[in-house]
C-alpha cells in the first residue's frame, strides 16, 4: 500500500482533519435534531393521550398558587400539560381579558379568557374560546356573549403559559393583551392563579355557541426528521468525497488514470507508395 503514503503528508493530513471536524459537527447537528424530533413527537403523543383522555381533578395536575394575590402557582410538570381536567367555580367577567390577534380558520380575531374563582379564593385562567372582532377591522373589540353566572364546571386541557409576555392594557373596561402569560396577567387580578391555564373542551351550563373551539396544533415532528436525515447524510458524503479523492490521487499516483496523450501531436502517417 505504498501508493497511499502520500495520506501521511501535512496536506493530506489536513484534509483528512478537515473532513473529520465537518462529520463530527454535521453528526452532532442530527443528534440536536435528533432530541428536537423527540420532544416535539412526545408533545404529539401528550395532546392525543389529552384528547381521549378522562377528565381528572385540577389539583391532579397542577399545584395550587399559595401565595397573595397577583401571585402565581407553580408551572405544571412537563408530563402534566395536555392533561384533561375537571374545575367548578365562578366566573369573574369583570376580569375578562381579549387575547387579540388570534388566527382561527384564517380568520383574525379574539380569545376570550377568563378568571375562574375557585371556593378557596384562588382562580384559574379559562381560554373560553375564539370569537370574531366587531365590524370595523381585526383590533375592533367584539361583543362579548354575557358569562354564565353561578357554579360552573369546566373541562378543559391544561396549557402551559405562553412565552415572550407583552404588555397588558384595560381598555374600555377590559383587559387586552396578544400572550396568555400567565404570570404578567396575575399581575392584574385581586387573587392568586394557578401557574397554567385551561384551554376549554366543554362546560355546563353550556357555552355561547359564538365561541369557537380553539384549535390544537400539534407539532412539526416531521420537519426535525427531515432536518436528521440531512445532516447524517451530509456527514457520510464528506467522508466519501474524502476517501473519493484519496482514491483519485493514488491512481493517478501509480499511473492508471494519466489522461490519453495530445494525438494532435502525433506525426502523421506516412502516405502509403
Amino acid at each position: 500500500m505504498a501508493v497511499y503514503r502520500f495520506l501521511l503528508t501535512p496536506r493530506w493530513l489536513g484534509f483528512l482533519a478537515l473532513a473529520l471536524v465537518a462529520a463530527t459537527v454535521m453528526v452532532f447537528l442530527g443528534n440536536w435534531q435528533l432530541d428536537r424530533y423527540r420532544g416535539r413527537t412526545a408533545i404529539n403523543e401528550r395532546i392525543d393521550a389529552g384528547e381521549r383522555m378522562t377528565p381528572v381533578p385540577l389539583r391532579d395536575a397542577l399545584a395550587a398558587p399559595s401565595g397573595g394575590a397577583g401571585t402565581t402557582g407553580p408551572a405544571p410538570a412537563e408530563e402534566k400539560v395536555w392533561t384533561r381536567v375537571t374545575v367548578t367555580g365562578r366566573y369573574d367577567p369583570t376580569n375578562t381579558v381579549l387575547v387579540r390577534g388570534r388566527t382561527v380558520d384564517s380568520r383574525v380575531g379574539f380569545e376570550v379568557v377568563t378568571p375562574l374563582v375557585l371556593t378557596d379564593g384562588s382562580a384559574v385562567l379559562v381560554d373560553r374560546g375564539w370569537i370574531p372582532p366587531a365590524p370595523g377591522g381585526a383590533t375592533a373589540q367584539p361583543q362579548v356573549p354575557p358569562t354564565p353566572t353561578g357554579d360552573v364546571t369546566v373541562v378543559g386541557r391544561v396549557h402551559e403559559t405562553e412565552s415572550r409576555p407583552g404588555a397588558v392594557d384595560r381598555r374600555d373596561g377590559r383587559l387586552e393583551t396578544r400572550r396568555i402569560a400567565v404570570g404578567r396577567l396575575a399581575r392584574e387580578l385581586p387573587y392568586p392563579v394557578y401557574g397554567a391555564y385551561v384551554l376549554l373542551d366543554e362546560q355546563t351550563p353550556a357555552a355561547d355557541p359564538t365561541f369557537r373551539a380553539v384549535p390544537v396544533g400539534h407539532t412539526n415532528n416531521w420537519q426535525n426528521f427531515g432536518y436528521i436525515v440531512q445532516w447524517w447524510l451530509f456527514a457520510a458524503m464528506t467522508l466519501f468525497a474524502y476517501g473519493w479523492a484519496a482514491r483519485r490521487e493514488a491512481r493517478r499516483a501509480a499511473g492508471l488514470d494519466t489522461p490519453p496523450g495530445d494525438r494532435a501531436a502525433e506525426p502523421e502517417p506516412s502516405a502509403s507508395a
